[in-house]
């Protein structure tokens, strides 16, 4: 409890966690994890200057889960925003309350495609993409839906993510470097890279790779996003990816974030969070060409700036930490779970872990016996 209040204390202060891991052979070390946090205590949180770098935002999925906390943190700021929706009608019910902003602009935007996106972020700064793999055209019933689920899976390359990612890069490829900032903030997702290890990896970090998102990685979405992440590296615009582990809505907002690379994050986060991170990185240069997994510890004040916690991390051109360094965020991120068992191979889909803790199952059943058509009604009915 003192190391806690000692570090309460220190205002605005970057912090690394450091470890002693122990090797296959007993001996210890003690290396840097690629992780950061930043504290501060005692101010209210300072909303960064983001409208003298951008006055005038896009985002595409405005009406999302997130995309709407993001659309909000921009009018907050006094930004413009352009919402990129698919129901004008559903966007004009969510943000009219208990009026429209004038600085909101709702834009009817097909996002698969590239004339359609570039149309609806003319004249603005910069665009933040929330839009997910799971899309209908206004109007699609079920079976429409249905087939377009299943085109996602057969047909990645056809998917919103892959193909609207890079066209709205190529829309921002022409524009100002003066700032340094990113042009481009991709919403995506921890895990996206965890399909693909190697069976030595999801040995090496089974607390992230046998977490379900990934077990069940549902109509191949980590691997679109992966793809889409890989699109927009060599797009040639400034850009980051912001890759959020759990989204959980219960979770306390207003915690503070805890960057990591090296995609071994698990943990939880609050939407809310997240949108303030999307929107924080685009008035942040240490942010550019990097991309990093974020969750937040509840009960800690959040920092007044992010800018000391990325500065840290590395830029993708630089490559990934070292294995050893990533063996050690791992370490420091086991740690972090929620709950009072911290297993994450044991959560079933649909489980948390404070049922986990007290032996209670899921909503859709025990690990490994999950009932998957309840579970792939539930994706389609929030996407």
């Amino acid at each position: 409890l003192s190391s806690r209040l000692i570090a309460m204390k220190c205002a605005t202060t970057s912090v690394f966690l450091s470890l002693a891991l122990l090797s296959s052979a007993g001996n210890a070390f003690s290396v840097t994890p690629t992780m950061a946090a930043t504290t501060a205590v005692g101010t209210e949180p300072k909303l960064p200057a983001t409208k003298s770098v951008v006055s005038k935002v896009a985002v595409a999925g405005a009406t999302g889960r997130t995309g709407r906390f993001v659309v909000n943190e921009l009018l907050n700021r006094g930004c413009s925003v352009v919402a990129m929706v698919r129901d004008e009608d559903k966007a004009k019910e969510l943000f009219s309350e208990p009026s429209m902003p004038k600085e909101l602009e709702l834009v009817t935007c097909d996002l698969t495609s590239e004339s359609a996106i570039d149309s609806a972020v003319n004249g603005c700064d910069a665009a933040i993409w929330c839009a997910t793999g799971f899309s209908d055209a206004p109007g699609g019933g079920i079976v429409n839906k249905l087939k377009k689920l299943v085109g996602i899976a057969l047909a990645p390359r056809q998917s919103i993510d892959s193909v609207g990612v890079p066209a709205l890069a190529k829309s921002f490829q022409s524009a100002p470097k003066e700032t340094k900032c990113p042009k481009v903030v991709m919403l995506s997702s921890a895990g996206v890279t965890r399909p693909a290890w190697d069976e030595a990896r999801k040995k090496m970090f089974p607390g992230s790779a046998e977490i379900p998102i990934v077990r069940l990685n549902p109509f191949g979405i980590l691997d679109i996003k992966r793809e889409s992440e890989e699109k927009l590296r060599l797009s040639g615009v400034d850009y980051c990816i912001v890759r959020p582990a759990g989204l959980n809505d219960d979770w306390p907002a207003g915690s503070r974030p805890v960057f990591s690379q090296g995609d071994v994050a698990v943990g939880r986060i609050n939407r809310q969070d997240v949108a303030k991170i999307l929107v924080d990185v685009l008035s942040t240069p240490e942010a550019t060409g990097k991309t990093f997994e974020a969750i937040t510890l509840a009960g800690y004040p959040p920092a007044t700036s992010i800018d000391p916690a990325l500065a840290k991390l590395r830029t993708d051109k630089e490559g990934l930490p070292s294995l050893e360094s990533i063996q050690a965020t791992y370490t420091a991120m086991q740690q972090l779970l929620p709950g009072e068992k911290q297993d994450s191979v044991k959560i079933a889909v649909g489980q948390t872990y404070e049922q986990l803790d007290k032996g209670e199952e899921g909503r859709f059943g025990p690990r490994d016996n999950e009932n998957v058509e309840q579970v792939t009604a539930t994706i389609k009915s929030k996407n």
